[in-house]
């Protein structure tokens, strides 16, 4: 009978994206208002003095939109949010299908945030990668502009050692300087608007204090460094976090697994748990608490990050 119900959704599925011509760009243009409203002024004022907050799913939700962007792989977010969509509906046909309407909400909005959460961890991965490669970029640009007192021939010297997209982003600001502005100034500034990074921010905030007072370069050098203390920090925590990560799963999966081991020890309790009004409410409550503590979880342990 399960496969039945799962057969008829798929086919309505199939059906209603052939009959209204559902494509991915498609749904993305119609969700789109939902995570782009339009600032009111008094919003944006609110904003300002901190009396109004972006909701928490919607930043996220527009930070791996835009990192997508960057990377040049803008129609993923499409794709994910047509397969969000869907999996959501999944979630709704799981909890019918086990005949607990008291799970339809809290399937419907795990299985609903499963492609973001792999977009999420495939961006952390090359942001990581990025940090290093900027680490590096930096450390030898630093070097070099403390010598030769130009930040145009420090760079010029070191582009050959930089890899994508750091060494891309440094080719523009020798475009800049040699085509469009003279004024180096205005160069980093663009420059810095590239990298969303706050010791980068930093490191070309002094920049910019060096073209007026060349005794301040000496100070570029430590900036650099803060970018190895986090790594060190981050590669000293990744252990301790990991394993704080595998205690959690390992106490999901045995909750979880409960479940069945119970059908097996004493059928009456499992029948009282998935079959009666309070059993399905029980298993509702556990669910929102897993879900809550998974993000929770995801939240504390995080990578440190640098704020000024």
């Amino acid at each position: 009978m399960t496969f039945i119900y799962f057969l008829c959704f798929a086919l309505a599925t199939v059906g209603v994206i052939f009959a209204f011509g559902l494509t991915p760009e498609g749904l993305t243009n119609d969700l789109a208002p939902l995570f782009n409203k339009r600032k009111t002024l008094r919003d944006k004022s609110l904003t300002a003095r901190g009396k109004k907050k972006t909701k928490r799913f919607v930043v996220e939700i527009q930070r791996i939109k835009i990192a997508l962007e960057e990377t040049g792989k803008a129609k993923h977010f499409s794709v994910a949010l047509a397969i969000s969509v869907i999996l959501m509906i999944v979630g709704c046909m799981v909890a019918v299908v086990i005949d607990n309407l008291f799970l339809i909400p809290v399937l419907a909005v795990t299985f609903a945030m499963i492609p973001f959460a792999y977009l999420k961890k495939t961006i952390s991965i090359y942001e990581k990668h990025v940090k290093e490669d900027l680490e590096t970029a930096l450390s030898i640009i630093t070097t070099s502009y403390v010598r030769n007192d130009n930040i145009i021939n420090a760079v010029k010297e070191n582009i050959r050692y930089l890899k994508p997209p750091i060494k891309g982003i440094f080719e523009s600001f020798l475009a800049e300087t040699s085509s469009i502005t003279p004024d180096i100034r205005v160069a980093i500034s663009h420059l810095k608007e590239k990298i969303n990074d706050t010791i980068f921010e930093e490191w070309c905030d002094v920049l910019i204090s060096c073209q007026n007072d060349r005794t301040l370069k000496d100070t570029l050098m430590p900036v650099v460094s803060k970018l190895t203390d986090v790594r060190l920090v981050n590669n000293s925590l990744k252990t301790m976090l990991d394993n704080a990560r595998r205690e959690y799963y390992t106490m999901v999966v045995m909750v979880v697994t409960n479940i069945p081991i119970l059908y097996l020890i004493n059928k009456d309790w499992y029948n009282a748990l998935m079959n009666t009004t309070l059993g399905k409410i029980v298993l509702a409550i556990c669910a929102v608490v897993i879900f809550i503590t998974a993000m929770r979880l995801n939240k504390i342990t995080k990578p440190v990050e640098y704020k000024r």
